[in-house]
């Protein structure tokens, strides 16, 4: 599957990402590093990526409506330790697909999945 990491997605995640046989392309591989959010929705969406992020901003589906992008993942958490980001993103490659979720918002939390598909679904 074709991603593209924020910023703000530790090194490690991205590893761990590309272990799973992911195509992954990060923000300062893109030279895209502090570009407005807008721009890094922009980029993954013309590339056909799945954004993955931390940015609690990309969950706003009136901005970023699912259907509109090949997908968006906001990892959350109260604490955003190093640790427990990458034990989420591992939890959810463990049990889901990105597949799955193409065109969708999806919020990983501790013990929860939210997920906002596009409307034809």
């Amino acid at each position: 599957m074709k991603l593209e990491a924020d910023e703000n997605i530790q090194a490690r995640v991205v590893r761990l990402l590309r272990e799973h046989d992911h195509d992954v392309a990060t923000v300062p591989e893109e030279d895209l590093t502090g570009a407005p959010d807008r721009n890094l929705a922009e980029a993954a969406a013309s590339e056909d990526r799945i954004l993955i992020t931390l940015d609690r901003g990309f969950a706003d589906v009136r901005r970023y409506q699912p259907g509109t992008h090949a997908g968006i993942f906001v990892v959350h958490a109260r604490d955003l330790l190093p640790g427990l980001i990458l034990m989420l993103v591992a939890t959810f490659l463990a049990e889901h697909a990105f597949e799955d979720f193409i065109g969708c918002n999806v919020v990983i939390e501790p013990g929860a999945l939210r997920t906002r598909r596009p409307p034809d679904e």
